[in-house]
Protein backbone atom coordinates (compact mmCIF):
# COMPACT_ATOMS: atom_id res chain seq x y z
CA UNK A 1 0.00 0.00 0.00
CA UNK A 2 1.57 3.24 -0.80
CA UNK A 3 0.67 5.91 1.10
CA UNK A 4 0.03 9.49 -1.10
CA UNK A 5 -0.99 13.02 -1.16
CA UNK A 6 -2.14 15.94 -3.47
CA UNK A 7 -0.80 19.36 -3.16
CA UNK A 8 -3.25 21.63 -5.83
CA UNK A 9 -4.89 24.41 -5.31
CA UNK A 10 -7.48 23.51 -7.85
CA UNK A 11 -10.39 21.74 -5.94
CA UNK A 12 -11.88 20.59 -8.61
CA UNK A 13 -8.14 18.93 -10.07
CA UNK A 14 -7.79 17.51 -6.78
CA UNK A 15 -11.40 15.51 -7.43
CA UNK A 16 -10.72 14.78 -10.36
CA UNK A 17 -7.33 13.59 -9.78
CA UNK A 18 -8.64 11.36 -6.56
CA UNK A 19 -11.59 9.74 -8.59
CA UNK A 20 -9.12 8.52 -11.19
CA UNK A 21 -6.67 6.90 -8.72
CA UNK A 22 -9.84 5.61 -6.13
CA UNK A 23 -10.19 2.20 -8.43
CA UNK A 24 -6.17 1.67 -7.37
CA UNK A 25 -6.82 -0.74 -4.46
CA UNK A 26 -2.73 -0.13 -3.80
CA UNK A 27 -3.29 3.22 -3.28
CA UNK A 28 -4.28 4.89 -0.11
CA UNK A 29 -4.68 8.98 -0.49
CA UNK A 30 -3.90 9.98 3.36
CA UNK A 31 -4.22 13.85 2.63
CA UNK A 32 -4.59 16.93 -0.03
CA UNK A 33 -3.70 20.40 0.46
CA UNK A 34 -4.46 23.42 -1.32
CA UNK A 35 -0.87 25.32 -1.65
CA UNK A 36 2.52 24.49 0.09
CA UNK A 37 1.53 25.88 3.82
CA UNK A 38 -1.24 23.42 4.20
CA UNK A 39 1.08 20.63 2.37
CA UNK A 40 4.22 20.76 4.92
CA UNK A 41 1.93 21.26 8.00
CA UNK A 42 -0.03 17.86 7.63
CA UNK A 43 3.68 15.57 6.41
CA UNK A 44 4.95 15.13 9.92
CA UNK A 45 2.28 13.16 11.13
CA UNK A 46 0.47 11.85 8.25
CA UNK A 47 3.84 10.25 6.24
CA UNK A 48 3.15 9.90 2.47
CA UNK A 49 5.29 7.86 0.48
CA UNK A 50 4.67 10.13 -2.53
CA UNK A 51 3.45 13.45 -3.19
CA UNK A 52 1.64 14.51 -6.34
CA UNK A 53 2.97 18.57 -6.55
CA UNK A 54 1.61 21.09 -8.23
CA UNK A 55 3.99 23.95 -8.89
CA UNK A 56 1.94 26.98 -9.34
CA UNK A 57 0.24 27.21 -5.50
CA UNK A 58 -0.63 30.50 -3.29
CA UNK A 59 1.47 31.27 -0.07
CA UNK A 60 4.09 28.24 -0.80
CA UNK A 61 4.45 26.58 -4.86
CA UNK A 62 5.61 23.12 -5.31
CA UNK A 63 9.15 24.17 -5.92
CA UNK A 64 9.10 25.82 -2.23
CA UNK A 65 7.10 22.70 -0.77
CA UNK A 66 9.54 20.31 -2.77
CA UNK A 67 12.53 21.79 -1.38
CA UNK A 68 11.09 21.65 2.03
CA UNK A 69 10.45 18.11 1.47
CA UNK A 70 13.58 17.12 0.25
CA UNK A 71 15.48 19.01 3.25
CA UNK A 72 13.38 17.59 6.03
CA UNK A 73 11.46 14.44 4.39
CA UNK A 74 13.88 12.95 2.32
CA UNK A 75 12.30 9.48 2.19
CA UNK A 76 9.40 11.31 1.02
CA UNK A 77 9.24 11.10 -3.25
CA UNK A 78 7.38 13.79 -5.34
CA UNK A 79 5.51 13.58 -8.36
CA UNK A 80 5.26 17.33 -9.74
CA UNK A 81 2.09 17.07 -11.85
CA UNK A 82 1.62 20.32 -13.75
CA UNK A 83 0.19 21.82 -16.61
CA UNK A 84 3.60 23.46 -17.81
CA UNK A 85 5.55 21.54 -19.76
CA UNK A 86 8.44 24.42 -20.97
CA UNK A 87 11.78 23.37 -20.09
CA UNK A 88 12.46 25.73 -16.91
CA UNK A 89 9.71 24.67 -15.14
CA UNK A 90 10.73 21.15 -15.14
CA UNK A 91 14.59 21.42 -14.95
CA UNK A 92 13.13 23.58 -11.53
CA UNK A 93 11.01 21.17 -9.96
CA UNK A 94 14.17 18.12 -10.74
CA UNK A 95 16.62 20.72 -8.87
CA UNK A 96 14.45 21.63 -5.78
CA UNK A 97 14.31 17.58 -5.95
CA UNK A 98 11.40 16.22 -7.63
CA UNK A 99 11.38 12.15 -8.65
CA UNK A 100 9.47 13.07 -11.77
CA UNK A 101 7.35 15.24 -13.94
CA UNK A 102 3.87 14.28 -15.59
CA UNK A 103 1.52 16.71 -17.42
CA UNK A 104 -1.79 17.00 -16.02
CA UNK A 105 -2.80 15.67 -19.37
CA UNK A 106 -1.40 12.37 -18.54
CA UNK A 107 -3.34 9.72 -19.64
CA UNK A 108 -4.98 7.96 -15.49
CA UNK A 109 -2.84 5.05 -16.39
CA UNK A 110 0.77 6.82 -16.81
CA UNK A 111 -0.30 8.60 -13.52
CA UNK A 112 -0.95 5.40 -11.79
CA UNK A 113 2.14 3.79 -13.72
CA UNK A 114 4.25 7.20 -12.41
CA UNK A 115 3.60 6.74 -8.78
CA UNK A 116 4.36 3.17 -8.21
CA UNK A 117 7.55 3.44 -10.22
CA UNK A 118 8.87 6.48 -8.02
CA UNK A 119 7.81 4.39 -5.30
CA UNK A 120 9.84 1.49 -6.46
CA UNK A 121 12.50 2.75 -8.35
CA UNK A 122 13.04 6.14 -7.08
CA UNK A 123 12.45 8.24 -10.01
CA UNK A 124 10.43 8.52 -13.24
CA UNK A 125 11.58 9.48 -16.66
CA UNK A 126 9.04 10.07 -19.52
CA UNK A 127 9.41 12.36 -22.77
CA UNK A 128 9.04 15.23 -20.71
CA UNK A 129 11.66 14.51 -18.47
CA UNK A 130 13.88 13.60 -21.36
CA UNK A 131 17.88 12.95 -21.71
CA UNK A 132 18.29 16.47 -23.18
CA UNK A 133 16.58 18.00 -20.02
CA UNK A 134 18.83 16.17 -17.75
CA UNK A 135 22.15 17.31 -20.15
CA UNK A 136 21.01 20.80 -19.48
CA UNK A 137 20.41 20.11 -15.96
CA UNK A 138 24.14 19.43 -15.62
CA UNK A 139 25.62 21.41 -18.26
CA UNK A 140 27.64 20.86 -21.17
CA UNK A 141 27.21 17.39 -22.56
CA UNK A 142 30.60 17.52 -23.77
CA UNK A 143 31.89 17.75 -20.43
CA UNK A 144 30.53 14.23 -19.03
CA UNK A 145 32.55 11.66 -20.99
CA UNK A 146 36.16 11.98 -19.01
CA UNK A 147 35.31 9.13 -16.79
CA UNK A 148 38.97 9.74 -15.08
CA UNK A 149 37.21 12.97 -13.28
CA UNK A 150 34.92 10.30 -11.11
CA UNK A 151 35.94 10.29 -7.84
CA UNK A 152 33.99 6.69 -7.59
CA UNK A 153 36.08 3.51 -7.04
CA UNK A 154 35.56 0.39 -9.46
CA UNK A 155 32.68 -1.20 -7.42
CA UNK A 156 30.82 1.81 -6.29
CA UNK A 157 30.65 2.23 -10.43
CA UNK A 158 29.26 -0.87 -10.79
CA UNK A 159 26.45 -0.49 -7.86
CA UNK A 160 25.95 3.21 -9.56
CA UNK A 161 25.35 1.47 -13.02
CA UNK A 162 22.60 -0.96 -11.82
CA UNK A 163 20.71 1.68 -9.96
CA UNK A 164 20.45 3.71 -13.31
CA UNK A 165 19.13 0.45 -14.21
CA UNK A 166 16.26 0.35 -12.13
CA UNK A 167 17.82 -2.46 -10.13
CA UNK A 168 16.77 -2.87 -6.75
CA UNK A 169 18.92 -3.39 -3.82
CA UNK A 170 18.37 -7.76 -3.50
CA UNK A 171 18.94 -7.45 -7.66
CA UNK A 172 22.03 -5.18 -7.19
CA UNK A 173 22.83 -7.75 -4.34
CA UNK A 174 22.53 -11.06 -6.51
CA UNK A 175 24.14 -9.72 -9.40
CA UNK A 176 27.14 -8.42 -7.50
CA UNK A 177 27.48 -11.49 -5.17
CA UNK A 178 26.92 -9.20 -2.36
CA UNK A 179 24.76 -8.99 1.25
CA UNK A 180 21.61 -6.59 0.70
CA UNK A 181 23.30 -5.34 3.52
CA UNK A 182 26.46 -4.15 1.82
CA UNK A 183 24.57 -2.43 -1.41
CA UNK A 184 22.64 -0.50 1.16
CA UNK A 185 26.27 1.01 2.48
CA UNK A 186 27.41 1.35 -1.31
CA UNK A 187 24.20 3.31 -1.76
CA UNK A 188 24.93 5.87 1.17
CA UNK A 189 28.95 6.28 0.00
CA UNK A 190 27.09 6.88 -3.15
CA UNK A 191 24.91 10.24 -2.23
CA UNK A 192 27.83 11.16 0.15
CA UNK A 193 30.60 11.38 -2.11
CA UNK A 194 28.12 12.69 -5.09
CA UNK A 195 26.42 15.10 -2.83
CA UNK A 196 23.25 13.77 -4.80
CA UNK A 197 19.92 13.45 -2.88
CA UNK A 198 17.81 11.44 -4.30
CA UNK A 199 18.64 8.57 -7.27
CA UNK A 200 17.63 11.07 -9.71
CA UNK A 201 20.34 12.61 -8.76
CA UNK A 202 22.67 9.67 -8.85
CA UNK A 203 21.53 9.15 -12.49
CA UNK A 204 22.12 12.53 -13.61
CA UNK A 205 25.81 12.31 -11.69
CA UNK A 206 26.25 9.42 -14.01
CA UNK A 207 25.25 11.05 -17.39
CA UNK A 208 27.35 13.87 -16.64
CA UNK A 209 30.62 11.89 -15.48
CA UNK A 210 30.32 9.21 -18.15
CA UNK A 211 29.34 6.73 -16.06
CA UNK A 212 26.18 5.35 -18.79
CA UNK A 213 25.86 6.59 -22.14
CA UNK A 214 23.08 8.25 -23.38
Amino acid sequence: MINLAIADDHKIFREGLKATLEDCADLNLVFEAANGIELVKQLAHKNPDVVLMDIKMPEMDGMQATAYIQENFGHVKVLALSMHNEDKYILDMMKAGASGYLLKNAEPQEIIDAVFTVYKKGFYFNEHLSVTLIKQLMGNSSQAKNKGETELNEREIEVLKLICQEKQNTEIADKLFLSVRTVEGYRTRLFEKTGCKNIVGLVIYAIKKGVIEV
